[in-house]
């Protein structure tokens, strides 16, 4: 049995962003897209025209002050390896007590189909009616599309602007 990480999410967080489930290397090194080869970071440094930061303090704290915030639809499964695809018996994180302790989060953005696809099944695209979603490219190695295009899709978040 494989358990997901605490959400990173502050007050001010605006955009969710949801992955399945953090991969081995992720879960050894307690890091949010720990392994080197998943792009999420590079993605997301380079949607918000910022340096790359190497430690991962420096990410998360970036992260939040863009106004993202970062969590995994899945709470626990069983998994062999790091494939969504051999996740079995999962089960969803709270989400209802997520959006009442969190209510200004706007954007879900699904890093992946399979992370879209038990959130649908487990959870209800009706949980909270002002939020807009957005099923992207997975960010893991194992999705063979290039940087560019992962990083093209991923683009439709950079229309979204939020101020307090």
């Amino acid at each position: 049995m494989v358990k997901s990480f605490q959400p990173i999410i502050t007050d001010y967080s605006k955009i969710l962003i949801l992955g399945s489930m953090p991969g081995e290397v992720s879960l050894a090194k307690h890091e949010y897209y720990g392994n080197p080869r998943n792009k999420f970071w590079r993605i997301f440094y380079s949607l918000m025209n910022m340096e790359y930061q190497v430690e991962y303090e420096k990410r998360y704290a970036n992260l939040l002050e863009c106004g993202w915030a970062l969590w995994d639809v899945i709470l626990s499964c069983e998994r062999q390896g790091s494939l969504d695809i051999n996740i079995k018996n999962a089960i969803s994180n709270d989400f209802k007590e997520l959006y009442r302790r969190f209510p200004g989060l706007k954007i879900i953005a699904f890093n992946g189909t399979k992370a879209y696809d038990i959130y649908r099944r487990q959870v209800g695209l009706d949980l909270k009616d002002d939020l807009v979603y957005h099923v992207l490219p997975s960010t893991s190695p194992a999705n063979t599309m290039t940087f560019e295009m992962k990083l093209e899709k991923w683009r439709v978040l950079t229309q979204y602007r939020f101020s307090e």
